[in-house]
């Protein structure tokens, strides 16, 4: 059986039929009469609530969106990162852009920390975890005091690597590496680096 269309089952209650086409009629409480509902009174019973709210719809004001508060939302491009050498260390070593906060302040911080390929930390450790995220390159990381480059585990872009508070630890890029890590680094400041061997240099070539 061919099923009706909705304006057709439509047009059939308005005036007064049922969809399969017999006559509507509707029976008061006054009357045991049945009386056919005049089909302009239905129509508009029918049609009256769907006007009603395409009109709601059509005139209901617009939501219009605001200019973004650069004191609500603060926002650094890469061409804004302000990258700087580590201090005290040879040139080209390695790298660090602060986003947030700072390594020797009280509270969280964001930095962004760049290893070029040949060299690594010496073991350190810090007062507080830092999480870390690869976001380029291979960045290699092992634990403990002794120094053991050929035992480090290589951290890939998109790894995530967790420093816990007072264990010694070092990393870096290994020589002949394409490219240099680059790390994003999150915690609690301030850091408070200790070496493990104070009388060594903090870094080492790989």
């Amino acid at each position: 059986m061919q099923m009706d269309t909705l304006g057709a089952v439509l047009d059939r209650i308005t005036h007064g039929q049922a969809p399969g086409g017999d006559q509507l009629v509707e029976t008061t409480r006054s009357s045991a009469t049945a009386t056919t509902i005049d089909p302009g009174s239905r129509r508009t019973l029918l049609l009256g609530p769907i006007i009603a709210a395409l009109q709601v719809g059509f005139w209901a004001p617009r939501a219009q969106a605001s200019k973004l508060d650069p004191s609500q939302t603060a926002i650094t491009l890469p061409s804004a990162v302000k990258w700087t050498e580590w201090s005290g260390l040879p040139p080209h070593i390695g790298e660090m852009a602060i986003l947030y906060g700072g390594l020797d302040k009280s509270g969280p911080y964001v930095v962004l920390m760049k290893w070029y390929p040949g060299y690594m930390s010496a073991p350190h450790q810090y007062a507080t975890d830092r999480l870390s995220v690869v976001l380029s390159g291979t960045w290699w990381v092992n634990s403990g005091g002794d120094f053991d480059p050929t035992n480090c585990v290589p951290v890939p872009a998109g790894g995530f690597v967790r420093r816990v508070a007072h264990s010694l630890h070092y990393d870096g890029v290994k020589k002949g590496a394409r490219e240099p890590a680059v790390i994003a680094i999150f915690g609690t400041g301030p850091v408070d680096l200790k070496l493990a061997d104070p009388n060594e240099p903090s870094w080492r070539r790989v």
